[in-house]
């Protein structure tokens, strides 16, 4: 690293979907390791937003988003969840639900401030809070039901913490958390006057067995809650950047004081284009969780029939698995994997701040065309 590069950049390694994507490359591998869609989102998209274009939509949007996008994820939000937020004080499109995290994180920790995550953890919370002077403390999911133990999580939390993370559906367990856990986290956050940032971009990735329940939803939490979600999950384009976060007017006052001066403002057709998709939401929404759990469950058929045991899904696109007998652990089963055998998956272990329970597992994704996941399945049938 260069003699002149920040020192908070030291504690950030690089990016194990980066390393992944560069061995699945390098060694022509079948793909399980990123995390997006193979195959495109309802062709209608791409035509509204090359309509917004030939309308001479072309120029900067304004900073906070445009009103007929915000309006209609409101409308969303009061349909689905019961939520009202106010679209012109309360909503702030972002470029993906990553600068969304990145200005809620820099926008309220500061130097010596604690933040309490989930591990497994998705890796640019912790990226997040290194690089804005905080300090990352961990709370283990536990196998097999990646449940949390609530002593835990009240021994984590210290008159230096500001904020709470919560991932619902999680990323990469896909794991729902319950009401009662969203309760139990809310008298924590409440009793301590925590920020909440609830992450929950597989919102609408759910297979029935269990519904997702917004952390705002929870008595209490609502003004303290900052959510953040991404139309490129719901709509399977990601490749188009566009987030989205809801809070209170003075939270999302502080949170745009730092958007403004990182991204500005979040491509303008693309916009237009996720306002009208959130309008088709009631013809569209069971297509397209139907779609993916057809998907989940093909993978959890076809890994039926290796030695890698999965733990079901209830929400995202991914699967972990239990890693069979004889490797040292998951950086090598990976490995052997990409290289030998031809198929790419996420070493989690990269996901732990202090626990191991993620040297013992792989993560998949099964948003892939269907022969994708009959072919990366089948050459980790042959460990």
């Amino acid at each position: 690293m260069h003699k002149y590069a920040n020192k908070k950049l030291s504690g950030i390694p690089e990016s194990i979907f980066s390393t992944m994507s560069r061995l699945a490359f390098e060694y022509q591998a079948t793909n399980l390791g990123q995390g997006f869609p193979d195959f495109d989102g309802p062709a209608w998209l791409p035509e509204m937003a090359y309509q917004a274009m030939k309308e001479g939509k072309n120029q900067y949007a304004p900073s906070p988003g445009i009103m007929s996008l915000k309006q209609n994820i409101a409308e969303i939000e009061k349909k689905y969840y019961n939520l009202d937020w106010n679209p012109l004080t309360e909503m702030t499109i972002t470029a993906g639900a990553t600068e969304g995290l990145y200005s809620i994180v820099h926008a309220f920790v500061e130097a010596g401030d604690e933040v309490v995550m989930f591990e497994p953890f998705y890796d640019a919370y912790q990226a997040d809070v290194i690089l804005a002077g905080g300090i990352p403390k961990y709370v283990t999911l536990k196998k097999p039901d990646f449940t949390f133990e609530l002593d835990e999580l009240e021994k984590a939390v210290t008159d230096k913490t500001k904020m709470i993370i919560i991932n619902t559906p999680h990323n990469p367990t896909g794991k729902m958390f319950s009401k009662e856990e969203l309760e139990s986290i809310a008298k924590i956050a409440i009793e301590n006057d925590l920020l909440v940032l609830s992450d929950e971009v597989y919102e609408f990735l759910t297979y029935g067995e269990k519904m997702h329940i917004p952390t705002a939803t929870i008595e209490g939490m609502k003004d303290r809650t900052i959510t953040v979600s991404s139309t490129g999950k719901t709509f399977g384009m990601t490749g188009w950047k566009i987030g989205y976060i809801c809070a209170n007017a003075e939270i999302t006052e502080a949170i745009r004081g730092v958007h403004q001066w990182t991204t500005f403002a979040v491509n303008t057709p693309g916009q237009h284009a996720m306002a009208y998709g959130f309008s088709q939401m009631e013809t569209y929404l069971p297509s397209f969780q139907k779609e993916y759990k057809a998907k989940r469950d093909l993978m959890l058929e076809e890994l039926d029939k290796t030695k890698f045991k999965a733990h079901n899904a209830f929400g995202s696109y991914f699967i972990m698995v239990d890693i069979p007998a004889g490797f040292a652990d998951d950086v090598e089963c990976a490995t052997k994997l990409v290289k030998e055998l031809g198929v790419a998956t996420i070493p989690p272990s990269i996901f732990y701040g202090k626990s191991d329970e993620g040297k013992s597992m792989l993560r998949l994704c099964f948003a892939k065309k269907d022969e994708t996941i009959i072919d990366g399945i089948r050459k980790m049938g042959q460990i």
